[in-house]
């Protein structure tokens, strides 16, 4: 089946020539003996013309069904500038029915009133739509700059295993029965992590790869269970040249696809990070930020605060400028609801108007503690300022979730600008009260600061590491670290997260004795392209850059995956399945 040109690249320039076009039916209209047809493929749309012979040839014609046309280039007398073919049109001369389509469950259109899960259940058809064809294509895109920027810069492709040894250490692990081997399991990879560390092991020095991962994770918008992480590994460097590669990559991207000169990408080490903007994603994009002011309150006699202090807590403060009077009473009473969700018992508030202060805390706070509020925040007539006064982490990420919301309530965000920031020097480990013990942070290949290191054990707490993060517009873009290379090191790394030597080389037993070989420093990045087409196409839900999305179940709508299994395959698996019991 042949055709000369697709629907979105005639022109005037091609008036007067005999074309042949395929595609789907977008819209018919009549109009007295004339049919107007607007045929789409992913590239466009044409209007094609039928006289009325040819009309009576396509009278059962509608919406999908699949059209070969073959006619003449004319200019159009009703132009349509909303069209890149808008100028010209097609006076039909043949037509061929290639397929028909029944009645759509959704409508094939830009815009479309469908329910996601309608959407994600006809996935196949929602596809057909411009915006979610424009985003494949953009995520196309992107993977090929990548690919041959990276390979101009001396990277090698190479595919590393999808099915590999269960190790979980973070996220769960998708499991996949050995047929060969009975009651034993591959896993799915959470990313090519220990692959990668050993190609450099291996001497390959500069690797990339296009690496679908999988995380049996609770879902949200911008996460889905299998997805893809453009990986990078580089040996023989330190942060800076990890860094260095990767913003030429993000320039090169975003010059190419948005006509962007990226500003400087700043870098401000973690505890700062959440000192100023309660987040290690913080949107870079406007100001508000957050400021401790445990020093103000250090002699205060409002018992709240000063039982927060000597509890070692802090007090961590925000000025909206001109908010005094943008919130009601009501409004105040929601944002009081809404730090609640991350922890926080309070939001106090003060409103400085004419000159005084009113709000919940200003009967309890002293005059003196006001005027010192005014003259290090720079507090000005209906300024609003909020403080939260918890743990340290409590108050900050609290604070910090408060300061997002306002960003966008308050229409503070410039929606044109890219801001990336490096969040560096993270901390090594995090205490997880459920299971009373550290874990690593990122993960425990992550080098730690040299400086560091006899803290392993001893002060975990205050333990820090050479991971970093890239954010760009309050999203993590990026993770990465320089990776221990040292055999012994890696031991101890291990033991700080309370796992033995026996449980380590179980799980990692082929991983430690490469490192006896002469492993070199490394280091590296792992993008989620996902997260990042999803950025650069607008949108806040990753589904809308991805193929064939889950839901936020993980489940697949269309297909009906996961589903049941038939017995025989279970007993050629040797596996049994117990049902969970209902509660009644």
């Amino acid at each position: 089946m042949k055709r000369t040109h697709t629907n979105g690249e005639l022109r005037l320039s091609n008036v007067n020539e005999q074309v042949t076009l395929i595609g789907w039916v977008a819209k018919r209209r009549n109009f007295g003996a004339l049919v107007f047809i607007d045929l789409r493929d992913r590239s466009g749309i044409t209007q094609l013309v039928f006289n009325e012979e040819l009309a009576k040839q396509i009278s059962d014609v509608r919406n999908e069904y699949i059209l070969q046309v073959s006619g003449i280039v004319v200019e159009r007398k009703d132009k349509n500038p909303k069209l890149a073919t808008g100028d010209i049109e097609i006076q039909v001369e043949e037509v061929t029915i290639v397929n028909k389509a029944e009645t759509t469950p959704i409508i094939v259109a830009d815009e479309t009133d469908a329910l996601e899960d309608t959407r994600l259940k006809y996935r196949y058809l929602d596809l057909r739509r411009s915006p979610i064809q424009k985003n494949l294509m953009l995520r196309h895109q992107v993977t090929m700059i990548t690919r041959n920027f990276l390979s101009d810069h001396g990277f090698l492709e190479i595919e590393t295993p999808i099915l590999c040894k269960s190790t979980p250490e973070g996220a769960r692990d998708y499991l996949v029965p050995s047929r060969v081997s009975p009651g034993e399991f591959y896993a799915l990879p959470q990313s090519p992590q220990i692959y990668k560390q050993l190609l450099m092991v291996g001497g390959l020095e500069k690797y990339f790869q296009i690496a679908r991962c999988f995380r049996d994770e609770d879902l949200r918008a911008d996460r889905q269970p299998e997805f893809t992480q453009i990986d990078i590994e580089m040996s023989f460097i330190e942060e800076e040249d990890i860094w260095n590669i990767t913003e030429e990559l993000m320039r090169k991207i975003f010059k190419e696809i948005k006509h962007v000169d990226l500003p400087e990408f700043v870098r401000i080490p973690y505890d700062e990070c959440m000192e100023r903007f309660g987040s290690d994603k913080p949107d870079m994009r406007f100001g508000m930020e957050l400021c401790n002011v445990n020093d103000i309150f250090a002699n205060t006699t409002f018992k709240i605060f000063a039982d927060v202090l000597e509890n070692k807590g802090v007090i961590q403060a925000m000025v909206v400028k001109g908010g005094a009077d943008k919130f009601s009473r009501k409004d105040l009473d929601k944002l009081q609801e809404f730090v609640k969700v991350y922890g926080a018992k309070a939001l106090a508030y003060l409103k400085l108007a004419n000159g005084e202060f009113s709000g919940s805390v200003a009967k309890v706070v002293s005059d003196e503690e006001k005027a010192v509020l005014k003259a290090q925040l720079g507090l000005e007539d209906n300024d609003l300022l909020f403080m939260v006064a918890a743990k340290k982490k409590v108050a900050q990420t609290s604070l910090g979730a408060l300061r997002n919301k306002l960003g966008h309530d308050l229409n503070l965000i410039d929606e044109s600008k890219f801001a990336f920031l490096w969040v560096t020097n993270f901390p090594m480990f995090e205490y997880v009260e459920e299971e009373d013990r550290y874990v690593a942070a990122h993960h425990p290949f992550t080098c730690p600061n040299l400086e560091d290191v006899d803290k392993l054990m001893s002060d975990p707490a205050n333990c820090y590491s050479r991971a970093y993060d890239l954010v760009l517009n309050g999203y993590e873009l990026l993770s990465g670290s320089i990776r221990i290379h040292d055999q012994e090191l890696q031991k101890k790394v291990f033991e700080a997260i309370g796992m033995s030597l026996e449980e380590a080389y179980n799980k990692f037993g082929f991983f430690i004795d490469a490192f006896k070989y002469g492993t070199p420093p490394h280091g590296g990045v792992g993008i989620g392209l996902e997260r990042l087409v999803m950025i650069l196409a607008g949108t806040d839900n990753i589904r809308d850059v991805v193929a064939f999305p889950k839901t936020a179940s993980a489940s697949d709508l269309m297909s009906e995956a996961p589903s049941p299994v038939y017995d025989e395959q279970l007993k050629e698996l040797h596996i049994g399945i117990t049902h969970p019991v209902k509660e009644h």
